[in-house]
């Protein structure tokens, strides 16, 4: 039974859905004001992978993600300029259209890493009237304020009756020492105090009525309203990246339990982080790269491009919970990685059946179903993808047999845990496309006329065509049948 570890329980448990056969789960998506980068991959990657092991369990899952296209603030979650808003002013366009470029990149940047989409993709700015009826709620109990226009979260008052800081392991007095003073905060009875809902100024470009002011939701909002919305008062899965556990999550909690008068989520779950050299990626240290110029091989960290497969096996290495970091040569690693499960699979592919196996194959499926419940630990999976790539290769290289029942079982597992479960496109559907059909093909052709050369005892041209093929990167082995390639 799949075992996932609740950041709230701060334990592995048993995974029990509140339905039963059915999964609620909602997960936190990007503020599409600028290019996806490779910490928005991670926890698209960690959660289209609970999301595929989820349903290969038989269970229907509802999969949730948001779109934060208002209300995410600079500086901190309740002062400052709409991160959109500001976009849009410095370069004249509508706010809208800022969030509608970005996400269309966005979604683009998700296909290319084989992320399926989710059940539903709501936008923080398509649901206004669910957010000010939660914040109404919160109102309606006694757990908030009114200031100035805008509406805060009465913290003190809410600790009272609730264990605020329990998904972060704070207590108040800790929350109060780190709590910046900012701007604005004069609104507040506490520092602390959190926004449900802020009043637009003048020249805010966002923004909508409600009972309290023209303004526009807190950050926090958005989550509680669209959660509950489409997954009910109660639902089973809420996840996203660490760094969203404080304030972000807290706030959630208190927000449900504040208007609901309990908890949302079952299960809480956090993705570790990716640090580049050790540091935190940002745009302050020079190390932040988005995931086209990790494509396009654009940035002074890269020596060279990188496949949106290679990023996505250079995830999947880790364990979700780990934390990663990034460099050239671990992604370089990642690639090397990458080419020889590739060619794993498809010499997998290519072999014939004998009446007996005299090769080592394995509880190969029990093995890798044992890794993913074990808290979806995908580099054991992986790792024992890599043990059985050996009995691939040895009789693939005519040094060993395997039976018809066998190859067929080895067949199935690596399609259902390296590709239906893991997400990577070992058989080139990443390559797909009209313009990459044309270059396999005129690199196939090119070999084909390597081997008539060599038949016909042109060795000349044998040479000259593999010597400049190799030249341009690619690596040739000539086989029984013919000839492999890879670049």
């Amino acid at each position: 039974m799949l075992q996932i570890y609740n950041t709230l329980s701060r334990q592995k448990e048993y995974f029990k859905p509140l339905h039963e056969g059915h999964v609620g789960m909602y997960v936190c998506g990007p503020t599409v004001y600028g290019d996806a980068h490779l910490g928005h991959a991670r926890p698209a990657i960690t959660f289209d992978l609970l999301y595929r092991y989820l349903q290969h369990l038989g269970y229907k899952v509802r999969y949730v993600r948001n779109i934060t296209d208002v209300g995410h603030l600079e500086h901190d979650a309740d002062e400052g300029e709409d991160k959109i808003a500001k976009k849009a002013r410095l370069e004249q366009l509508e706010p809208m259209e800022v969030v509608q470029y970005f996400t269309n990149r966005y979604h683009r940047d998700m296909e290319l890493l084989n992320v399926l989409p989710p059940s539903i993709e709501p936008h923080a700015s398509g649901h206004i009237i669910e957010q000010i009826a939660f914040v109404q709620k919160i109102m309606d109990k006694g757990y908030a304020y009114v200031s100035n226009g805008s509406v805060y979260m009465d913290v003190e008052k809410y600790a009272k009756d609730y264990p605020y800081g329990k998904l972060s392991g704070r207590n108040l007095e800790d929350i109060v020492t780190e709590t910046r003073e900012l701007d604005g905060q004069q609104e507040k009875k506490h520092s602390f105090d959190f926004a449900l809902w802020k009043k637009a100024a003048p020249e805010h470009i966002m923004h909508w009525p409600s009972p309290w002011s023209e303004g526009f939701p807190g950050w926090h909002m958005e989550c509680s309203a669209m959660g509950t919305k489409y997954l009910g008062e109660q639902f089973d899965i809420h996840g996203g990246g660490m760094d969203l556990m404080f304030p972000h999550h807290e706030a959630e909690i208190a927000q449900s339990c504040a208007a609901l008068g309990h908890d949302s989520v079952h299960y809480w779950m956090h993705n570790n982080m990716i640090t580049i050299a050790g540091k935190k990626m940002g745009k302050s240290y020079n190390n932040f790269i988005t995931l086209e110029q990790f494509f396009e091989g654009k940035h002074e960290l890269l020596e060279q491009p990188f496949s949106p497969m290679t990023i996505r096996f250079f995830i999947l290495q880790a364990h979700y919970r780990s934390t990663v970091d990034f460099s050239n040569d671990a992604l370089v690693a990642a690639e090397k990685g990458l080419a020889r499960l590739t060619e794993a699979y498809q010499r997998l592919m290519k072999l014939q059946a004998s009446a007996t196996t005299t090769v080592e194959i394995g509880n190969l499926r029990e093995r890798c179903q044992e890794a993913m419940d074990d808290d979806l630990n995908s580099p054991i999976v992986i790792s024992h993808l890599f043990d059985s790539a050996r009995a691939i290769n040895t009789v693939f290289d005519g040094k060993g047999t395997i039976s018809e029942a066998d190859l067929n079982e080895l067949r199935s597992v690596w399609k259902t845990y390296a590709m239906d479960i893991l997400g990577l496109q070992l058989d080139g559907a990443q390559d797909a496309g009209a313009g990459m059909d044309a270059y396999k093909g005129a690199v196939d052709m090119l070999l084909n006329m390597r081997l008539e050369a060599k038949r016909n005892k042109d060795w000349g041209t044998s040479d000259k065509i593999r010597n400049e093929l190799t030249a341009l990167g690619f690596t040739i082995k000539d086989t029984k049948d013919g000839f492999e390639w890879s670049l």
